[in-house]
């Protein structure tokens, strides 16, 4: 059996650290790709000793050949293509969320049937974004589940034309230590206020389908290891929950926070519709950890954080 080497795109971002800390804690060997420097999120989740273990590579998504040789040089057989920009910084800089989002996904695929005799396993992440509020349409919101619905279509076309088969993903509101960047970070950001025993004001309210960041993880390396014989994407569903129910957790688990957190009660203009059927058919049945499980560990692990000095509280809140 050929050696699994894993490329990670975007693994400075939440579930990319996630991915990294699960194939480092199996004994895989993985490969980073990201234009930033900054391993904050990575340090909130691995020690020292395990991040040793990480092959960091400085690059741009934009760029073929560069992604392309890390591809060739370093034998890579699975790729995990995570690196995005998100809503914010889309509606902020469309231009440039275009670049990033669909030609990094071009890019991605590109190396993969350059090198189709050697990538063993293709996943990439699309999103709950894609959907309307209904949950039934393909009717965006936003430019980013625009970009979204046509990384599904490329994925299409490229197992269609050129046999590089893929699988797609679509999280909906992904949560744990890591997450403090996007439209659905707040819940995160408020468990991480209440571990350093600020006030904090969610942004959105309603129903909403949570998945722990190493959940989800989990679920990315699956479907990498999955070999599909055609282009696939699938919603992941997850814990459906409620904006209110969230801050009953953190209270249970932070009761001093009591009086100190509230939300704004305008729901997000994202379904909250919870279809993993498919999903579950194609690659077994998730795991996905309790609300009050994934809040109270995610609050712990941020006090420890905080205790280590491995946190710049200020900018993840930001």
């Amino acid at each position: 059996m050929t050696q699994e080497r894993f490329l990670v795109t975007g693994a400075l971002g939440c579930i990319g650290a996630w991915v990294v800390k699960r194939l480092v804690d199996e004994g895989t060997s993985v490969w980073t790709y990201d234009l930033g420097t900054s391993s904050h999120r990575l340090l909130l989740i691995m020690d020292d000793e395990a991040l040793a273990k990480v092959h960091f590579v400085q690059g741009d998504i934009t760029d073929f050949d560069a992604f392309d040789r890390v591809v060739a040089d370093n034998g890579i057989t699975h790729i995990i293509h995570l690196a995005a920009l998100q809503v914010p910084f889309v509606r902020a800089q469309p231009v440039l969320g275009a670049k990033v989002n669909l030609v990094g996904m071009s890019v991605v695929l590109e190396s993969a049937k350059r090198h189709s005799e050697q990538i063993e396993g293709l996943t990439y992440a699309s999103s709950a974004g894609v959907y309307d509020q209904s949950g039934t349409a393909f009717v965006p919101a936003t430019l980013y589940g625009v970009h979204k619905i046509a990384k599904e279509g490329m994925a299409r076309i490229y197992s269609q034309d050129y046999g590089v088969h893929s699988i797609g993903l679509r999280p909906h509101t992904v949560y744990g230590p890591g997450r403090d960047q996007g439209m659905t970070s707040s819940p995160t950001k408020a468990m991480l206020a209440a571990a350093a025993g600020r006030p904090y004001h969610i942004t959105f309210g309603g129903t909403i389908v949570l998945e722990h960041a190493d959940d989800m993880a989990k679920v990315f390396i699956d479907a990498a290891r999955a070999r599909p014989s055609q282009a696939a994407v699938y919603d992941v569903g997850g814990s459906t929950v409620s904006v209110e129910g969230i801050i009953q957790a953190i209270l249970a688990a932070a009761p001093e926070m009591a009086g100190k957190l509230d939300y704004n009660p305008a729901p997000l203009p994202v379904s909250a519709s919870s279809h993993g059927e498919t999903l579950e058919a194609a690659l077994g049945k998730p795991h996905w950890r309790p609300l009050d499980q994934g809040v109270r560990g995610t609050i712990e692990q941020f006090r420890s954080a905080i205790d280590a000095g491995r946190i710049d509280i200020d900018r993840a809140m930001a």
